[in-house]
């Protein structure tokens, strides 16, 4: 697919994992800037839901915010701790929405459908942060 994409639109292989590392950053960032944005208003009491509100989520979903904008700087950057911490809010995100969908009990289904959307995204940035420049350094060789 990749090697599809980057005949049609004649884009050399550094440029394609360059370009796929800015819009996972940029999905990084934007995400970030949601959670810490959104998080906020509900632990400041400026917004309130009419669902179950788990403390300890909404704090989790604002420390994870500030640390997946941290995380986008790093991909933009392409820094090496990058891809660790990608892996690493991955997996923690993975991991809570495993602990609300199968043991919580008082999680609200609206909880439990952002935390997918967060795992989703995540999934998504691992592939053009990691995967896809694993993949094309090795069509390099």
């Amino acid at each position: 697919m990749l090697i599809i994409l980057n005949k049609m639109m004649n884009i050399s292989t550094t440029n394609l994992s360059t370009i796929s590392q800015k819009i996972a950053a940029i999905l990084a960032l934007a995400l970030g800037l949601m959670s810490v944005f959104a998080g906020s208003k509900v632990l400041l009491e400026i917004d309130t839901k009419d669902y179950n509100v788990l403390i300890w989520l909404v704090s989790y979903n604002v420390i994870f915010g500030a640390i997946s904008i941290v995380v986008a700087y790093f991909i933009w950057r392409n820094y090496l701790k990058a891809k660790s911490l990608t892996l690493f809010v991955l997996a923690m995100h993975f991991m809570v929405f495993m602990y609300l969908k199968i043991v919580s009990v008082t999680a609200a289904s609206e909880s439990i459908k952002a935390m997918l959307f967060r795992t989703s995204v995540w999934i998504l940035i691992v592939l053009l942060s990691v995967i896809i420049p694993k993949y094309v350094s090795k069509q390099k060789q």
